[in-house]
């Protein structure tokens, strides 16, 4: 569909604050003023209207940008130094999904870089001699994920890890962030998406762990950050995600789920939104559209699902990623008139390749390995049931079709498989005639 491919002027998507404005719609109309700058020349009724297929991802100028990050960084980012795991993780993603090479160097590097991150009493730390930290083991665990070799692996010490996470872990089934930290939905994902990589998800971890998931949605729709709190597209990814991994996505009210992620998505700019009567931001693109692939999956299983979408405009995500997300020094933005950096560049980008590939679970074979006696539903071997279809939603040139992410773990779909096969090895040896395989190549494909 798209916002610049359909036949609705500019001007009637715009925001209507029926001559009544508050500081939320003067700050709206302001976006929208800048957002027309860049749609107005591929606009559907402009007589001198550029050619959509014109619109292009500028690679050149964000390899630069990233492969930067990798040797040095500017003072500014002192705020970040217990970040560092995931400013390594933003920048990692980020180039495996341009498919730009990580050379063995870099490698070696990072399996050196991030080992001394990790804290003795397990988990991994913002950086040396800080206190591990549910998010930064995220980061630090799909970070080795993406580098892809044994020895990157190996980096983890699974018997800490799993101690750490425990530790973490309340009795109502929710996580702490850290130590005397901050209780929220992130922490969930956080450990849940680690222990399903890692082969660490007991029921000891992840009893009532759905339990407080459910209740943090709101009236909304949405989920919050824990229950009682306003819905954010954010903790609502984290949420869906978590269930996912957990094989509960049911207790969950799918209808108002669905309605809610479908409203966060904006009339004239095309991107996401974090919460209601808040503006677009490039990093929703992937914490809100995110969220679809797993939305699909479940109505799938329910069989309520209706042709091959995924309920959301991929193509209006994509022109406003395109047009309005890329700074002409490299790097991706929040809107309009912001600075690159890191954290927008790796969740514009997840953003657009979620919204150009078709990644769903393979039910058949979740059903043959079922019958087989192995759990294909939750963890790290549900993680394994997806597929990436051999077909594109792209906008612009071909080019700008990006490798595909894991619509869980946001990690690579060869680096998500890589690592589960070497954490679940047993599991994995009585079913692996029957592991799904993504389908293969057409006689159309992206370089011809």
């Amino acid at each position: 569909m798209g916002i610049l491919d359909g036949h609705i002027p500019l001007a009637q998507l715009r925001c209507q604050d029926d001559d009544l404005p508050t500081d939320t719609s003067i700050a709206q109309k302001k976006t929208e003023e800048s957002i027309l700058e860049n749609f107005v020349p591929y606009a559907p009724h402009n007589v001198h209207r550029q050619s959509l297929e014109s619109i292009r991802l500028e690679r050149e100028n964000h390899v630069p940008y990233l492969k930067r990050g990798l040797e040095n960084l500017s003072r500014w980012m002192m705020a970040l130094d217990a970040s560092k795991p995931w400013l390594t993780y933003w920048i990692l993603h980020s180039l495996e999904l341009l498919e730009e090479e990580i050379t063995p160097e870099l490698i070696q590097r990072g399996i050196s870089t991030i080992g001394k991150w990790q804290h003795s009493g397990g988990g991994f730390s913002g950086g040396p001699d800080q206190i591990p930290h549910l998010a930064t083991t995220y980061a630090a665990v799909n970070s080795l994920a993406i580098l892809e070799t044994k020895e990157a692996y190996d980096v983890i010490d699974r018997e800490t890890l799993y101690k750490f996470l425990l530790s973490m872990k309340q009795p109502d089934g929710s996580f702490t962030m850290h130590t005397g930290g901050e209780i929220d939905i992130r922490g969930s994902y956080c450990a849940l998406s680690v222990a399903a990589l890692t082969n660490l998800l007991t029921p000891e971890l992840i009893k009532n762990c759905s339990d407080f998931i459910r209740r943090a949605q709101t009236y909304e729709g949405g989920i919050g950050p824990y229950p009682g709190k306003e819905a954010h597209n954010g903790y609502t990814f984290c949420g869906v995600a978590a269930m996912e991994i957990l094989g509960d996505m049911h207790k969950l009210n799918m209808n108002k789920l669905i309605k809610w992620c479908s409203e966060r998505q904006m009339a004239l700019e095309g991107g996401f939104q974090g919460r209601t009567n808040k503006l677009v931001d490039g990093c929703y693109s992937f914490w809100g559209a995110g969220s679809f692939p797993l939305l699909y999956a479940e109505m799938l299983r329910q069989e309520k699902a209706q042709g091959f979408d995924y309920m959301f405009d991929r193509e209006a995500l994509q022109e406003y990623i395109l047009l309005c997300c890329q700074s002409r020094y490299g790097g991706l933005i929040d809107k309009p008139g912001k600075g690159a950096d890191y954290y927008h560049t790796c969740y514009c980008l997840s953003g657009l390749s979620t919204s150009q590939h078709n990644i769903i679970p393979d039910f058949e074979k979740v059903k043959l390995i079922q019958e087989r006696g192995t759990d294909a539903l939750t963890g790290g071997i549900g993680s394994l049931m997806w597929t990436c279809a051999n077909e594109f939603t792209a906008v612009g040139e071909i080019d700008n079709i990006l490798a595909s992410t894991h619509p869980i773990h946001n990690i690579g779909m060869d680096k998500t498989r890589s690592i589960i096969h070497y954490f679940y090895q047993k599991e994995i040896d009585p079913i692996k005639d029957l592991l799904p395989k993504d389908e293969e190549p057409s006689l159309y494909q992206k370089d011809e």
